[in-house]
């Protein structure tokens, strides 16, 4: 049994810890920017465990409007050091510039993935008619809500029909095949 038979398991954990984390902060913030209940107690659990080191972060990044800058700090550096990690125990020394694209592209992938499933999710929830009081529910409209209400807009009415989720499930799409290729190549050319 070589370093090879170590190096895979640990990489599960430090890339499933370090996602757990970020995905996290990156609801937090995303339900602060959408107007979330913060009272939910989802939203509860997500303060509590991402509270510490954000008002860290607080005490030298400042937010910017309607913005936290600590949250998006905080993702990044998470975002860094696991790929920073991951490539060292596969036997690889990136350079900090191919490390921070990388880390760019994977939590912009991130945000547009937690996206398409939010509102195909909330889709498939409006076939069987979810339960209203539900926080996860909750959580879940208010994060889709912005999204599709734009959407609509866009879209003539089609009489009882809500077609609003295949305008940005479409664009969500294109733009996971238009941004992030070109992310990826940068960070290789990088390094």
């Amino acid at each position: 049994m070589g370093s090879n038979y170590w190096a895979a398991p640990a990489i599960f954990l430090i890339d499933t810890l370090f996602s757990i984390y970020i995905f996290a902060v990156l609801l937090r913030l995303l339900f602060q920017f959408s107007g979330a209940d913060h009272q939910n107690p989802l939203s509860q659990l997500l303060i509590r465990i991402t509270h510490t080191p954000l008002r860290l972060i607080r005490r030298v990044v400042p937010s910017m409007g309607r913005v936290d800058t600590a949250a998006l700090v905080l993702m990044l550096v998470l975002q860094m050091l696991s790929t920073t990690l991951i490539f060292l125990l596969q036997g690889a020394a990136p350079s900090p510039a191919a490390v921070a694209v990388w880390g760019i592209a994977q939590l912009l992938e991130l945000v547009l993935n937690l996206y398409f499933y939010a509102i195909l999710i909330r889709t498939l929830l409006s076939w069987v008619g979810p339960m209203p009081y539900n926080p996860a529910v909750s959580l879940l409209y208010s994060l889709t809500e912005p999204v599709l209400s734009a959407s609509r807009r866009l879209l003539p009415p089609t009489g009882g029909i809500d077609l609003s989720p295949i305008v940005p499930l479409i664009g969500l799409q294109l733009a996971k095949m238009l941004l992030l290729p070109p992310l990826q190549q940068w960070a290789m050319l990088l390094n």
